[in-house]
């Protein structure tokens, strides 16, 4: 019984099979470009004005990035320190200004709900220290925004923001005595991040993914078992912002 071959049937050598896909290939991206239809540029001023203003919600996901002491081999009675990553939540406002057609300059005060954690490891037991604080923080950015294509435009964004603890407690003052963890009331930071702008009828939305690394050491010094093998604790924190301008 004879085999069926596609190649043989049509007697196409391999050149022309070639050249007949690549015509394939052009007439239907050809036929696309034609088929699509005038997409309205929203917002087409926005650009124009110098100073935008607007709100924001965030998600994020910070810890303590932990340095141990020396005497964490010596004399801390814990085989194991860690500080595991928590979810938050912060909302704020935006003022952004125009610098330059790829350059703004920016701002997003907020307020954050934070839960930071510390565990301690024991031989046969375990005990975790949470630190749950509300915060102010106060950024200044740079922002490098892309030409914009219709309605979509990608940017980055870096700067620094600094932080304040609000709802201090008075009896974190007697970390000593209480054998607990003290941490510092302010925070200043290093931020760095990349977005997305999709601009619709009336308003911008702009997801963005924000990486923010501490320089201070919130570690407040205290001679008990919880700081004993500390050295430093910085903050480190994952944000996702949801934008609207």
């Amino acid at each position: 019984m004879h085999t069926t071959d596609l190649r043989n049937l049509f007697h196409l050598p391999r050149p022309q099979i070639v050249l007949f896909l690549l015509l394939g290939l052009f007439a239907a991206d050809k036929a696309q470009a034609q088929g699509a239809g005038y997409v309205r540029r929203h917002l087409e001023f926005y650009d124009d004005k110098p100073i935008h203003y607007g709100f924001l919600f965030a998600v994020p996901v910070t810890r303590f990035t932990i340095r141990h002491s020396d005497k964490f081999l010596e004399s801390d009675s814990a085989f194991a320190i860690s500080s595991p990553a928590q979810g938050a939540f912060r909302m704020g406002f935006t003022v952004n200004a125009f610098l330059t057609d790829h350059f703004d300059i920016r701002t997003t005060p907020s307020i954050s709900l934070y839960e930071r954690r510390v565990k301690f490891n024991y031989p046969g037991s375990e005990k975790t220290e949470s630190r749950e604080s509300t915060w102010i923080e106060i950024p200044l950015l740079l922002k490098y925004k892309s030409a914009r294509r219709v309605n979509t435009r990608m940017y980055m964004i870096a700067g620094v923001t600094l932080g304040i603890e609000t709802n201090v407690k008075r009896s974190r003052g007697n970390a000593g005595v209480n054998n607990q963890l003290d941490t510092r009331t302010s925070d200043f930071t290093v931020d760095y991040g990349v977005g997305f702008e999709q601009f619709f009828q009336f308003f911008k939305f702009a997801p963005e993914l924000r990486f923010s690394h501490g320089l201070v050491n919130m570690l407040q010094p205290a001679n008990n078992s919880a700081s004993i093998g500390l050295n430093r604790l910085t903050t480190h924190t994952v944000t996702l912002y949801l934008n609207f301008e």
